[in-house]
């Protein structure tokens, strides 16, 4: 087996495929060319981690590469914050991140609360027509969901919604963020303020040390894509 099919391209193919599936939907849940995709699947397809059957690839959870692949995934990533938060992007599936997760979205990463690595849900919503496949991917990858310890999935189920890309993550607007801070004010007060300065919004808070709360990280300009600066 040739040493260069072990890479980031082949890692989120094994992560997102399917029982039965096809290149072209591997293709966009991993963003990747059609063409690169098709490379790394046919070697994929030599070893024996997918056979094909009318045009349709048959994943072979069985092969050895393929067992071997997804263990050292689960030994090195299932335990870390960022991993529950990137990986969403590989299902193909409809999510939106919510409640708390919207705030730190919107704070540019500056407010998080009541959340450590003993006790870390992270909100989302999903489409109900999804919901199977989502369980899918958290059983193959020992993801959680609703445990209530250590990292977890905290998941809303919606038969649709509606939601906003901040940096190209999908996250509920910035007026039901807003919304949600509001109810829960005593929790939200620093973040209502970074929320007011940040946008410019007339939004009444009192709280004035919020600068406290956002040297976090006060560098960052942005919300970070891909979530790797998670803690």
């Amino acid at each position: 087996m040739e040493i260069e099919i072990f890479n980031p391209y082949v890692i989120k193919i094994i992560i997102s495929a399917r029982k039965e599936d096809s290149i072209n939907s591997i293709s966009k849940r991993i963003n990747l060319s059609y063409g690169w995709t098709y490379k790394w699947i046919k070697k994929l397809i030599k070893i024996g981690v997918f056979t094909t059957k009318n045009s349709k690839l048959i994943l072979n959870n069985n092969n050895k590469f393929y067992k071997n692949t997804l263990n050292y995934i689960k030994k090195n990533f299932k335990e870390t914050i960022p991993f529950y938060y990137n990986v969403l992007g590989l299902f193909g599936i409809k999510y939106c991140f919510t409640k708390t997760d919207a705030v730190f979205i919107w704070t540019k990463g500056g407010y998080n609360i009541s959340r450590y690595k003993k006790f870390y849900p992270i909100f989302i919503k999903i489409k109900k027509d999804d919901f199977n496949l989502f369980k899918y991917y958290c059983k193959k990858l020992d993801l959680k969901i609703n445990k209530n310890k250590n990292i977890f999935y905290k998941v809303e189920l919606l038969k649709d919604f509606k939601c906003k890309l901040l940096n190209k993550i999908p996250v509920d607007s910035l007026n039901e963020t807003i919304k949600f801070m509001k109810k829960y004010k005593y929790n939200f007060q620093p973040a209502l303020e970074m929320i007011k300065e940040l946008y410019h919004k007339k939004i009444k808070v009192k709280y004035k040390e919020v600068k406290n709360v956002w040297t976090i990280n006060p560098k960052r300009k942005e919300y970070p894509r891909d979530l790797t600066d998670i803690s």
